[in-house]
């Protein structure tokens, strides 16, 4: 998968060299995540409406 994949890092990355947050990649119905310091590990997906919302209720909290 992460080979056919644009990963994108959180802009959350902070300092030094950026490899300690997640990746996230728009794969069409699903959201991918990763972890960037372990790229080649387990991805997770989630249907893109989910994911989205999710995201949107956080940030109202």
């Amino acid at each position: 998968m992460s080979t056919l994949t644009s990963w994108k890092k959180s802009s959350y990355s902070g300092g030094g060299n950026g490899n300690t947050c997640v990746e996230v990649a728009d794969q069409d119905t699903h959201i991918a995540v990763r972890d960037s310091k372990t790229p080649t590990r387990a991805v997770l997906t989630f249907p893109a409406p989910a994911f989205i919302g999710a995201l949107k209720t956080a940030s109202l909290a």
